[in-house]
């Protein structure tokens, strides 16, 4: 299991300094053996892309940078450069904490339903940031439909 917190928050009505989002890694797979652990999963938080990070996603459109369909497939991301920035901007004010629990996927139901983790959405429809942040991420979405693909 993996938290994550922030020097600066990356949306003004968001408190600095404290745990704001957690995951697991690797996810709870019924049929079959994940490929994923603890170190790709930060690693991609941390240099991915937001097609293949929630988080990713998440911080660039509270932190207002253009999402873009990109490649020939149309997966969203914030371009080579809006990337680059969130990037930075991870570099500059991202901290992660973690550790070792022989059901993570267990322990972070417990704990989005008892935290106020306002960057999780999967199970965290009780959180007063939800449906504002799941609005931030469907508008971004449908403003990325509109324009041209980018790089």
């Amino acid at each position: 299991m993996y938290g994550w917190h922030f020097a600066r928050a990356p949306h003004p009505d968001l408190p600095s300094g404290r745990l704001l989002y957690v995951g697991i890694a690797p996810r709870f797979m019924a049929n079959r053996v994940s490929k994923q652990n603890l170190r790709k999963r930060v690693r991609y938080h941390f240099r991915g892309n937001a097609a293949g990070s929630t988080l990713r996603l998440t911080l660039g459109c509270l932190l207002g940078l253009e999402l873009r369909r990109v490649g020939s497939t149309g997966r969203m991301t914030f371009g080579k450069a809006g990337e680059a920035v969130l990037c930075q901007w991870m570099a500059d004010n991202a901290r992660v904490c973690w550790l070792e629990h022989d059901e993570p996927w267990v322990l972070e139901s417990h704990l989005i339903s008892r935290l106020d983790l306002p960057l999780n959405l999967d199970q965290n429809g009780h959180n007063g940031f939800h449906a504002r942040l799941k609005a931030i991420r469907a508008a971004a979405r449908e403003r990325a439909r509109q324009l041209p693909f980018g790089s």
